[in-house]
């Protein structure tokens, strides 16, 4: 039987700037979510957003689940750039969240990442717009 072990990868730092809520629509109610800044630290990786188009394209439930949608790209510092995908779950009433990260680059130091299954827990200070992941690598065994 195939079990999983949990294996922390590193912590996220981000900062959540401007918030555009564009209505609520069939789905829920869809919010736009800037990433204003994130840095990424651990003894393998160390990185900050290379792009200023970091976003979050959520949804919010009438219960108050957010369905997270986040794309950023990643500059290592060394000079790598890495692309990162994730979808999740929140909950807008005590800012945790559960996210499942997966990671594209082309820069052989990286290449491990691209065969990375990640979750991450994180909790969003509403007031303050900062949120900490802690990241997981999903290492499955035989």
């Amino acid at each position: 039987m195939p079990t999983a072990e949990l294996v922390h990868m590193a912590t996220i730092n981000v900062q959540v700037g401007p918030m555009i809520e564009v209505g609520k629509g069939h789905k829920g109610t869809r919010v736009t979510a800037n990433v204003s800044s994130l840095t990424v630290t651990s003894e393998r990786l160390n990185a900050t957003l290379a792009t200023d188009d970091a976003a979050d394209w959520l949804t919010v439930g009438d219960d108050g689940t957010a369905l997270l949608d986040v794309r950023f790209t990643l500059k290592t510092d060394d000079g790598a750039f890495i692309y990162v995908e994730y979808q999740g779950r929140g909950d807008m009433t005590t800012g945790l969240i559960a996210t499942a990260p997966t990671f594209q680059t082309g820069d052989e130091r990286y290449a491990w990442v691209n065969s990375v299954q990640a979750v991450a827990a994180g909790q969003l200070n509403g007031e303050t717009g900062e949120l900490v992941y802690e990241l997981y690598e999903v290492q499955v065994a035989a």
